[in-house]
């Protein structure tokens, strides 16, 4: 996994301990653009579910029934699941968290076990599992301790494996798969000290060789998840224009040990403890041309193909947090008695017991939707992944925030405190911790919202064409309005009425039909809305960020409604027992997820977006400096936010590979 910025990073200077490095610092904001623009995928091929939401366009057909795997691959997964499970129960994940670091036996265990190899094709010695176990997998060893998720899921979904698989030629899958599914662990390397979810101002170079048989390789990568430990890493870099042709950002897998590699620090977070993340300098290191991964210049578009799906470990780790968080709530609630009552029969914490219940059934329908979809294969899974992300990890940390709360001063306290004193260790303090990396991890919320965003009114834009253009001028922009009035023609008396608005319509879910036919009509609604906002802003609606970002999000609500209703008629044609039970779940989850579309619809009109950019500018400009006296000046370097300065480079680091 990477960690990214939430926006776009400052101009600088990237230090190294052979001189500076230096991030682009003449990057306009339209060339940044254009670059994230080349590397989308700009074509629709296959349908999308979450796509159609957008432009009021709810085909449940897309999602209902949702794909199932072959009962092959379901015995072999699930045999794999009982054989991962019964070894993560000889894991102690207290010792994991106390160490700061997963052993080498514990490696040595899920090495062979195949677990890095999980998602390989067996012809190159791995377990070919689909995205579908691979998630539930995820889900078992992260409830020992989320590292072994972020070690597993930093080598598989985004590491080596994957882009190799995807995009390597026959001579590097027959080199590198083999190898990453014996276990040896690899890194994914994009984000820089400088450089955070602005690629175009990359500061890393691959100068081709005089020769022309290898790179050489100079820059900083920061947040290397698996860096100090990894063999194989990917690396993202700049290739500089030569011999007429014009490099960009390229892709290339890197041997770890190889001469001009440093790892200088293994850096250290408020959670995830154990986990193995770096600073990483590279300085004339020698890369054969043999190891560059696709094209010269397609470096950003492997990366950001290679997170469609490799993003959809999140929402299964959250997923699995749901999952311990619900155990412990519903146990704590039902043994702690407060005014001769078990606390969770007290209003006040049964509702959020049963948010944190209707919630978690929500986090594995999303996944398990997301990455049955993705393993169909049938259909354009770009924004339902990114939902998936971006609404699990929000939600997740909601989830554990919560349990926090009903455990209330146990919640607070650590798991060895707790069993120093006799008492149960539960780790609800942890999970806080290590949830909040997912609101981070492989791209921020604010990023995944703005990414989403772009998708979503991509139709919207390419009929407006020079409207939506800031550089345009007025006759084209007044030829861009005729165009884009006969689209709009079209498309806007289809939002007026729809299956949404017919009583009888679902009538398959049963009571929760009324759920469907909500999120249909609020599709519909949601469409109109962003029409209104593209005629008022037109080229400026991408400024409109806090805008956007509400369209994103009753988007996701919806999306995770009809997970939910689907994944309940599911359960309920296998069991009528358990189905009962998941439809209780989902009406709670639907009421309580259409009071936040509601909010989220109430604020596109009314919202404090004006006075809170107006008091940012004036915050900015220094001028509630006077609000801030009264703490110790932590320029001083003694408050407790930030330590003296250190002078001389970064102490270097033992770089720990693998268990032989």
């Amino acid at each position: 996994m990477t960690t990214k910025d939430a926006v776009p990073a400052s101009t600088g200077a990237v230090s190294s301990g052979t001189g500076a490095v230096p991030a682009s610092t003449d990057v306009s904001e339209r060339r940044a653009r254009e670059v994230a623009e080349a590397a989308r995928e700009t074509e629709w091929v296959r349908p999308s579910f979450a796509k159609g939401l957008y432009l009021g366009d709810f085909d449940l057909d897309l999602i209902h029934p949702h794909p199932q795997p072959s009962p092959e691959a379901a015995e072999r997964g699930d045999a794999f699941l009982a054989r991962l499970t019964a070894f993560c129960r000889t894991l102690d994940g207290r010792r994991i968290e106390r160490e700061d670091r997963i052993s080498d036996e514990y490696l040595a265990g899920l090495t062979a076990l195949g677990v890095f190899g999980m998602k390989i094709p067996p012809g190159y010695g791995g377990l070919g599992l689909s995205l579908l176990y691979y998630g539930r997998a995820l889900m078992v060893v992260s409830s020992v301790h989320p590292s072994l998720g972020a070690l597993v899921s930093a080598h598989q979904s985004i590491g080596v494996p994957e882009p190799v698989r995807m995009f390597g030629t026959a001579a590097q899958k027959r080199e590198f798969l083999p190898r990453c599914a014996g276990g040896a662990i690899s890194a994914f390397l994009l984000t820089e000290p400088d450089v955070g979810s602005d690629p175009a101002r990359m500061g890393a170079t691959a100068t081709l060789s005089d020769d022309g048989s290898e790179y050489v390789l100079d820059g900083v990568k920061l947040w290397t998840t698996n860096g100090p430990i990894a063999e194989l890493l990917v690396v993202m870099a700049q290739v500089p224009p030569h011999a007429g042709r014009p490099g960009g950002i390229s892709a290339f897998v890197v041997e770890a040990d190889s001469p001009g590699i440093t790892v200088e620090n293994r850096n250290a977070f408020m959670g995830l403890k154990g986990m193995e993340n770096g600073l990483t300098h590279f300085h004339d290191v020698r890369v054969p041309v043999a190891n560059r991964l696709g094209r010269e210049g397609q470096g950003l578009k492997i990366a950001l193909t290679t997170l469609n799906t490799g993003r959809l470990s999140i929402p299964a780790i959250c997923a699995g947090g749901g999952k311990w968080a619900l155990k412990i709530a519903r146990e704590w609630s039902a043994e702690r008695v407060q005014w001769g009552r078990p606390v969770g029969e007290h209003e006040a914490v049964g509702k959020k017991l049963a948010f944190v219940a209707a919630t978690t059934f929500a986090l594995e329908a999303v996944f398990e939707l997301s990455a049955a979809l993705a393993d169909a294969g049938q259909k354009d899974v770009r924004i339902e992944a990114a939902l998936a992300k971006l609404w699990a990890s929000e939600m997740g940390y909601r989830v554990a925030d919560e349990l926090v709360q009903i455990r209330g001063g146990r919640g607070y306290e650590t798991a060895d405190s707790l069993a120093a004193r006799g008492e149960r260790a539960v780790a609800a303090e942890q999970l806080l911790r290590d949830m909040r990396i997912n609101r981070i991890f492989e791209g921020s919320s604010e990023i995944m919202r703005l990414l989403i965003a772009r998708e979503a009114v991509d139709a919207h834009l390419a009929a407006a064409g020079d409207l939506a253009s800031s550089e345009a001028g007025l006759r084209a922009k007044a030829a861009a309005a005729v165009a884009a009035s006969g689209f709009y023609a079209r498309w806007l008396p289809q939002l007026v009425v729809g299956k949404g608005t017919l009583p009888g319509a679902y009538g398959e879910f049963g009571r929760l039909a009324g759920e469907l036919r909500y999120v249909e009509r609020a599709s519909r609604t949601l469409a109109r809305r962003t029409f209104y906002a593209m005629s008022r802003w037109q080229a400026g609606l991408d400024q409109k960020q806090a805008l956007l970002g509400r369209i994103v999000d009753i988007g996701a609500e919806l999306f995770a409604m009809a997970a939910v209703c689907t994944r309940a008629e599911s359960l309920r044609s296998r069991d009528e027992v358990t189905g009962e039970a998941a439809y209780r779940l989902a009406e709670v989850f639907c009421a309580q997820s259409r009071a936040r579309v509601e909010a989220l619809f109430r604020e596109l009109r009314h919202s404090t977006d004006g006075p809170d950019r107006r008091l940012a500018t004036a915050v900015l400009a220094g001028e509630a400096t006077w609000l801030e006296r009264g703490v110790i000046d932590a320029s001083e370097g003694t408050g407790p936010w930030i330590s003296p300065p250190t002078t001389g480079p970064s102490p270097k680091v033992s770089v720990r590979r693998r268990y032989r």
